[in-house]
């Protein structure tokens, strides 16, 4: 079974994102209690249990194979945990719920796509189910900032697996969102890529997103994370 260490408090690397934490992390957006996850009679994961405030931010970390990913897609309904419960804004956490489909927003690596709209249509539609005022405005920024405007009339079929990650960070960033939930965000980004991503998540941080994020990256985790969950090993 693997073991869960509790959250652990940490200063993140931007005062900016310290001084907007203090009058925020009051009320928890997100309240995971008692979490427990198996397969058959392989415990992944047991008792599980922290809160994430607006504005705050919680690194998932720990080896490849302990649970992260299966960790966040318990949280997202993506996989059924076996007990404990998950609370979004003081109610069960439903992915099936206009609210939740509407204030959240999560970034996996098995993302699907629209195989017949090209990168810019994809992302437009999603500006636009989500109310997103100066939708064109807004689709060319965050194709910019990610580097992928040039693909933008490629259908995501035709783009690279680098691409196909910065276009999955991109639906994430092109709508509004309360709480933002990452599986390795830093994957297959170059170094310009990893800073960009790191001011990003610190910005939606001071904007009152709050974010919880599976890494490898003890920079991204440094400069973003304001509590650490590590999943180390088993027991």
């Amino acid at each position: 079974m693997t073991r869960v260490r509790p959250p652990r408090r940490r200063q993140p690397g931007s005062d900016d994102v310290a001084a907007a934490l203090s009058p925020q992390v009051e009320r928890p957006l997100l309240s995971v209690d008692g979490l427990r996850h198996s397969y058959g009679v392989h415990v992944v994961f047991d008792d599980v249990s922290f809160e994430v405030a607006a504005g705050a931010s919680l690194a998932i970390v720990g080896r490849n194979g302990t649970g992260k990913s299966t960790l966040l897609r318990c949280l997202t309904g993506a996989e059924k945990p076996s007990g404990g419960t998950v609370t979004f804004d003081g109610e069960a956490y439903d992915e099936t719920s206009p609210r939740v489909r509407r204030e959240v927003a999560t970034v996996f690596d098995d993302i699907d796509f629209f195989p017949d709209l090209t990168v810019a249509e994809h992302l437009d539609l999603l500006a636009r189910a989500h109310g997103v005022p100066d939708v064109e405005e807004t689709v060319d920024r965050v194709l910019d900032d990610l580097g992928i405007a040039g693909a933008s009339g490629q259908f995501p079929s035709t783009l690279s697996s680098g691409q196909r990650h910065r276009l999955a960070l991109a639906t994430a960033f092109v709508r509004p969102r309360r709480l933002l939930l990452l599986d390795e965000p830093e994957q297959r980004l170059d170094e310009d890529g990893r800073a960009w991503l790191a001011g990003k998540l610190r910005a939606d941080l001071v904007a009152g997103v709050a974010v919880v994020f599976a890494s490898h990256s003890a920079d991204l985790v440094a400069a973003v994370a304001t509590d650490v969950l590590r999943i180390d090993g088993t027991a």
